[in-house]
């Protein structure tokens, strides 16, 4: 049987928190243990907040790489001002940057082909600045996997796309990628 911790507990808690948070509170503890504790047992209050502190390290490993609220706004707007060209070759630059081989779909219901390590996955991004995104899209995704015979498809939008269209994508094996996780690949290109 495997191990697993609460989402409601403290270290559940402190590794969603910003890394800083879990520091402070290791701060706190060791400050009231120091000052609780008698002289003989100091070395014991300062042990007391290595959980927190391992907590924090595990914190900000996971944290390295996102997005502050800011700069994913600021990087929303960008992609948000670009023309279909100007985001197409963004893609494209951020995927050759993840290691694919990128190439023009040219055929109906993707945009881009990626290739990598003998897999082909397709991407759409045509309504990429749609306020919605429901299934038809990505039926039209998944027809086009069908004919390429790749079980491996993206579809991007800068909004999110509706709950059935999750669970659509989902079943097929449709990567959804917008948001964070399209900011986060877009800001690759620095």
């Amino acid at each position: 049987m495997a191990f697993k911790i609460s989402d409601k507990s403290l270290f559940s808690r402190l590794l969603r928190a910003p890394w800083w948070v879990s520091f402070t509170v290791a701060a706190v503890v060791i400050a009231g243990m120091f000052a609780l504790l008698p002289k003989e047992l100091k070395a014991a209050a300062i042990l007391s907040g290595v959980p927190f502190i391992v907590i924090g390290v595990m914190a900000a490993w996971q944290q390295r790489n996102t997005l502050s609220p800011k700069q994913l706004e600021a990087v929303l707007e960008k992609l948000t001002a670009m023309t279909a060209k100007e985001f197409a070759d963004a893609l494209t630059a951020a995927y050759q940057r993840e290691g694919y081989t990128v190439k023009p779909h040219g055929k109906p219901g993707a945009d881009l082909a990626l290739e990598k390590q003998g897999y082909t996955t397709l991407v759409s991004f045509k309504r990429w600045k749609a306020a919605n995104h429901g299934i038809e899209p990505l039926r039209e995704l998944l027809a086009a996997m069908d004919k390429v015979e790749t079980g491996r498809g993206v579809y991007v939008g800068l909004n999110s796309v509706s709950d059935a269209a999750v669970q659509f994508a989902e079943k097929n094996g449709i990567r959804v990628l917008f948001g964070e996780e399209l900011a986060a690949l877009c800001t690759k290109l620095r």
